[in-house]
């Protein structure tokens, strides 16, 4: 028998080290107010639309160009493009719901669906019938998604290590119509976030490790991860009611319907070659459903080129554009033509 009380003692202490652990991890919920104050940045607006309270960037004057960040994300992602773009276009960044400043959706309106009506939604407030608009991960989904719902409102389209490509194998006539793809490709955190036991922890145990470690994942050189980056995307994270939209927002379904054919704007796709959320092979396959569409790979860069390398990226974007890229710095910019 003292076999059996040696081993009880043995799961005894691995379970109480287990809770001792989890107590570390226990972080509470930032208040809104909080966060509000820490990282809203003078451009910062809110703006009510369809019952939302959305954390909007405007930066810039001109024709608008929306940027849509991807999941996990905020609207701060942009921030070294909209510096660039801000001198020849509107641009306009936007926190999603259940991201950044603008925070949970009393509806749970968490779908790609829900977001591209969002955007229309927040366009038609704005006073905007047309624009550019860009969008990275999920956000390319969703700047697909508006796109192939009013391609007549969308002068162009960008596309980085965006989600939502079709699948590479035919549909049969059981396979759904819907894009549902699943969110992430590999990554690790999509899979933890959508258990059913280790989301219950996350809800309140939320290491700041897990973030550092994310970044890491979607930089293709961790040594340009800036310093501030892991504390603001884990303190957005633990922005009141955060958690729980991004548990809620993993259990629902993807709900996109992205006609590619109707993709027939300029269409700008761009990759970076060690993206290992979604992988390179995804911008081929955008490249060959999107008509017309140019493809262009950065073969250092990761998930999030725009923030790892956002002086190449937005060069060739403002070239996209019709922004003639100064060959030195300080030589003064040619505008050449948009793509309107």
């Amino acid at each position: 028998m003292n076999w059996l009380k040696i081993s009880f003692k043995i799961v005894a202490v691995i379970f109480l080290s287990f809770v001792f652990f989890l107590l570390l991890l226990f972080r509470n919920d930032i208040p809104k107010d909080e966060i509000v104050e820490k990282y809203s940045l003078p451009e910062s607006h809110f703006i009510e639309v369809d019952g939302i309270n959305l954390h909007v960037r405007f930066l810039g004057e001109g024709i608008p160009v929306f940027l849509i960040h991807g999941s996990f994300s905020s609207l701060h992602t942009w921030d070294q493009w909209q510096q660039e773009l801000s001198p020849y276009f509107m641009t306009i960044s936007v926190d999603l719901p259940g991201h950044g400043l603008t925070g949970p959706d009393d509806l749970q309106r968490y779908s790609i669906m829900d977001y591209s009506e969002l955007i229309l939604r927040l366009a038609d407030k704005l006073n905007l019938p047309k624009f550019h608009i860009a969008g990275n991960s999920m956000g390319g989904a969703v700047a697909m998604q508006v796109a192939s719902t009013r391609p007549d409102r969308v002068l162009s389209l960008n596309l980085i290590d965006a989600s939502g490509a079709p699948k590479p194998e035919p549909r049969n006539i059981e396979s759904s119509s819907k894009n549902n793809s699943s969110r992430g490709g590999g990554a690790w955190i999509f899979q933890l976030a959508g258990h059913p036991v280790f989301s219950k922890v996350l809800l309140k145990c939320t290491p700041k490790f897990l973030f550092a470690m994310n970044l890491k994942q979607v930089y293709g050189d961790e040594s340009k991860i800036p310093k501030e980056a892991v504390n603001r995307y884990f303190e957005l994270m633990l922005s009141e009611g955060n958690r729980q939209a991004t548990l809620d927002r993993l259990r629902s379904p993807r709900n996109s319907d992205i006609d590619f054919k109707r993709l027939t704007m300029p269409t700008l796709i761009m990759w970076g070659k060690k993206d290992t959320w979604i992988p390179v092979t995804q911008a081929y396959l955008l490249e060959k459903a999107i008509p017309g569409s140019s493809l262009v790979i950065f073969d250092e860069a990761g998930h999030v080129p725009m923030e790892e390398i956002p002086t190449e990226t937005v060069s060739k974007y403002l070239s996209f554009l019709g922004v003639e890229v100064r060959p030195k710095y300080l030589d003064e910019p040619n505008i050449l033509t948009y793509a309107y």
